[in-house]
């Protein structure tokens, strides 16, 4: 599985349409190959250079099996139209957070998961409960990276 977004390179840096510089809105994601007997996908995002420790920007679960992007600037809401769940970040909100580190530049991972399941959790769920959900059900994994840092 690959994961792309048209916004930002792998490695590059994310415009700050997408950061808390900006409109802060989610960016748009897209992906291919899933693995046979996909029934859902989850995407976190999180920032491993935070300050004190791993900052959790994105937190999404049962992403249905046929799609294969998402758009830019999802609605910041349990639910989404496709079905698609969104639990709780680190800034204590639901939906996209973007980067806002506090100095330097920092990475930002946004990690998509293959499912052999779909997972029923709540709206307050942690980026911990679905990687606890996910266990053993994860049939590939894709990875994006990108960087920012504030002027």
């Amino acid at each position: 599985m690959e994961l792309k977004s048209q916004s930002f390179d792998p490695g590059g840096m994310i415009p700050a349409k997408y950061t808390c510089d900006g409109p802060d809105v989610s960016p748009p994601l897209s992906w291919s190959n899933p693995p046979a007997g996909t029934k859902s996908f989850a995407l976190i995002s999180d920032d491993p250079d935070a300050p004190g420790g791993t900052w959790v920007h994105w937190v999404m679960w049962n992403i249905p099996a046929s799609a294969r992007s998402l758009e830019e600037n999802l609605p910041k809401k349990e639910s989404l139209p496709n079905g698609a769940k969104q639990g709780t970040t680190d800034f204590r909100r639901i939906g996209y957070g973007g980067p806002c580190p506090p100095s330097g530049t920092h990475r930002y991972f946004f990690k998509l998961y293959a499912l052999d399941t779909t997972l029923n959790l709540p709206a307050t769920t942690t980026k911990k409960d679905v990687e606890k959900a996910m266990q053993g059900r994860i049939l590939a994994q894709a990875e994006l990276i990108g960087k920012y840092r504030r002027r």
